[in-house]
């Protein structure tokens, strides 16, 4: 693959960085239709597209990290837990009043 020198093109990097940012794109599209459409068979569809787009998000995410070009710190245990309670509380803000 062009290493982008001389205006020869995209290295693999970039073209993978875009690829993972059209995916992320699908899936942000397929969830708006789902959340708006209520006929079944067209739920149905947009819920396979988006199940095929996560999945295709994933693998290219996996590529990136295997590759250190796509470097994320890892969450603590605490993190974890904040996160867990911050959205168990809006999640279910009835809760709170228990």
């Amino acid at each position: 693959m062009p290493n982008n020198m001389d205006g020869r093109g995209l290295t693999d990097r970039e073209m993978l960085q875009l690829c993972l940012e059209l995916e992320k794109g699908r899936c942000r599209s397929a969830a708006n239709v789902l959340m708006e459409t209520s006929h079944k068979d067209l739920r149905d569809i947009y819920e396979g597209c988006f199940a095929n787009a996560k999945d295709s998000q994933y693998d290219l995410y996996e590529i990136l990290h295997s590759k250190g070009w796509y470097i994320q710190s890892q969450a603590t245990d605490e993190d974890v837990t904040r996160v867990r309670e911050e959205m168990r509380n809006n999640l279910h803000p009835d809760d709170q009043f228990m």
